[in-house]
């Protein structure tokens, strides 16, 4: 096994995964984030279809390795039932989603092709 420094993360994505019965909660939890970090982190479209390798509809937050403590409790402590999907941003997009990612919730099947 290679092992690969943490120096390599330039940054992450958490993917808050929402369908048509969980939308409202989803915009709800969007709206306590931004609220909380006040442009301390990018929020992504609202997404209501799947995009790229998540199988179902999300909106995306952007954040600096150093934010990561901080957010993943706060989500951990916070999402009620949606389900969130973590990863790091090292230039490997297959492996950063494949091998590198943390769910928050239930896990889901990715659909990796989108990154091959």
């Amino acid at each position: 096994m290679t092992l690969r420094p943490t120096s390599s993360i330039r940054s992450w994505h958490a993917h808050v995964y929402f369908d048509a019965t969980t939308r409202d909660s989803a915009w709800a939890l969007r709206e306590q984030i931004e609220a909380h970090w006040q442009g301390k982190l990018q929020m992504g479209r609202f997404h209501e279809r799947p995009v790229g390798p998540h199988p179902m509809w999300s909106y995306q937050l952007a954040f600096a390795h150093e934010q990561f403590g901080d957010l993943i409790g706060w989500l951990t402590l916070n999402h009620g039932a949606l389900d969130i999907f973590v990863h790091p941003n090292t230039g490997d997009a297959l492996c950063d989603h494949r091998d590198a990612a943390l769910w928050i919730g239930h896990s889901h099947e990715l659909a990796l092709g989108a990154l091959i």
